[in-house]
């Protein structure tokens, strides 16, 4: 029971149960309108049931680049699985120039249980130009736009000045 601790005694405090075992993934956001930003405008009906059965996992979750030396680029690669039963459509979109982050990747559908590469690339630069004397952190939440929901992978990296 959650009201008991494996002692038996009554719970003090709320047991806070992990978001897959609430039914809903982390760092997504649900698409509210039937059209998808991803493959474009939806015409028939036998299509309106796709949005339960399109699904996308993201492996890691999010990147940490850790400590990184200014004037250098760095790469890291993101597999985006395709955890439905159909083929689904995906995009990113870019962060802005200021990050030093860009999102590599072929487009086109993936196939129900196949996978894609998604290299992330970062360029270790100051921000503004200013020089903290220590280290600088940068983070990002990178937006994948699918055709049921928007992914976020947050992307952190501490540049050494």
């Amino acid at each position: 029971s959650l009201m008991m601790d494996v002692t038996g005694q009554t719970r003090k405090e709320k047991v806070i149960l992990p978001s897959y075992l609430q039914g809903r993934k982390p760092n997504t956001i649900p698409n509210k309108k039937v059209e998808d930003p991803a493959s474009g405008k939806v015409s028939t009906s036998s299509l309106a049931t796709r949005q339960d059965l399109t699904n996308f996992h993201l492996i890691p979750p999010r990147v940490t680049f850790g400590v990184l030396m200014e004037g250098y680029t760095y790469t890291t690669t993101v597999i985006m699985k395709n955890v439905g039963v159909n083929f689904s459509r995906f995009r990113v979109k870019q962060p802005p120039p200021h990050t030093g982050l860009i999102v590599m990747y072929t487009p086109g559908p993936v196939a129900a249980g196949l996978q894609v590469e998604l290299e992330i690339e970062i360029f270790a630069m100051l921000t503004e130009g200013k020089d903290t004397g220590g280290l600088e952190e940068v983070s990002h939440d990178i937006e994948i736009l699918t055709e049921t929901e928007t992914l976020l992978l947050p992307v952190k990296a501490n540049i050494l000045c």
